[in-house]
């Protein structure tokens, strides 16, 4: 048994490499070939204990994420074991790989359920996440411009972002961000909805990302009921876990608008039937996401020592 630190997760696996582990394990979890395990929170003293996994016999691996969360610090590892013998293969740290598979899974909904033509991003949260959306979107989408809504920012990130992604970044307000965006990320820690549903755009595309907290939403039931679909990585986790579904006033949802990512991704359903609908992709992170990526970077990285 090996460990796997962040810095070799960097260096093997690229956002594209992400990406496409993403799409094989969903599209393996719709056919019935893989399984997962819903999180799992137990709690005292203020320290948080987390776990959640997945058996994907395709990828021959099977393992859990397992993270605290201590005044709204998370660190997390990874175990993974084989499916051939079920032995032990390696544990990880797993910041790089959260950091990665959340974008990746958003970005493949985007290639899915947003407009080809979107050219403008709208980030509400400059954080670790949303700059990983903003970077793996550029280079998904021929964006021009990208807003920035974040009241915490530090001074001259936007410069930094425009660095990174190669587009032109400028801080705005949350009308005028989601007004002009074709694509709009949330990934803050907001308990309450973020903006009015009535302001986005015609074929908007939304990813809300920023919490797995029922209590805890980034959009308002305008949004979900303009909605023509909203999709989920996986409805039995997502229904308990997301606060935009869970808060939803009554009559707003209705069990024929929410999907599954990797139904989606299989082309057995349709999110987006016209260029004017709004989707909304809802994430909570699941266990399949952090296995599959972990598998992957496990065969780099072995590949690589056996040289």
């Amino acid at each position: 048994m090996i460990h796997i630190t962040d810095e070799q997760i960097e260096r093997h696996v690229s956002a594209a490499d992400a990406e496409n582990a993403m799409r094989d394990a969903f599209v393996s979890f719709s056919a019935g070939d893989a399984a997962m395990q819903e999180r799992i929170r137990t709690e005292a003293g203020g320290v948080k204990l987390s776990t959640l996994g997945a058996v994907i016999p395709a990828q021959g691996v099977t393992g859990a994420k397992v993270y605290t969360t201590i005044k709204g610090q998370f660190q997390f590892v990874i175990l993974l074991f084989s499916t051939e013998d079920g032995r032990p293969l390696a544990s990880f740290d797993a910041g790089a790989i959260t950091r990665l598979r959340t974008a990746a899974c958003s970005v493949l909904a985007a290639r899915r359920m947003a407009r080809p033509d979107a050219s403008v991003l709208g980030l509400f949260g400059a954080g670790v996440q949303g700059v990983q959306h903003a970077q793996q979107l550029a280079l998904a989408f021929p964006l021009c411009r990208i807003l920035v809504c974040d009241p915490y920012a530090p001074d001259g990130l936007a410069q930094r972002l425009s660095e990174r992604c190669g587009v032109d970044v400028t801080v705005a307000g949350p009308e005028q961000l989601v007004r002009e965006a074709d694509i709009v990320v949330t990934a803050s820690r907001s308990t309450e909805p973020l903006f009015d549903g009535g302001w986005l755009k015609p074929g908007a595309f939304i990813a809300a990302v920023g919490s797995s907290l029922p209590h805890a939403r980034e959009l308002d039931d305008t949004a979900l009921a303009r909605a023509s679909a909203l999709v989920v990585e996986w409805r039995a986790q997502s229904m308990r876990e997301a606060g935009d579904l869970v808060r939803a006033g009554e009559g707003v949802l209705d069990a024929g608008r929410i999907l599954e990512l990797g139904d989606v991704l299989a082309g057995k359903v349709a999110a987006r039937r016209s260029a004017d609908d709004i989707v909304i992709y809802k994430a909570v992170g699941v266990g399949l996401q952090d296995v599959a990526l972990a598998g992957l970077a496990y065969q780099r990285v072995t590949a690589e020592a056996s040289r």
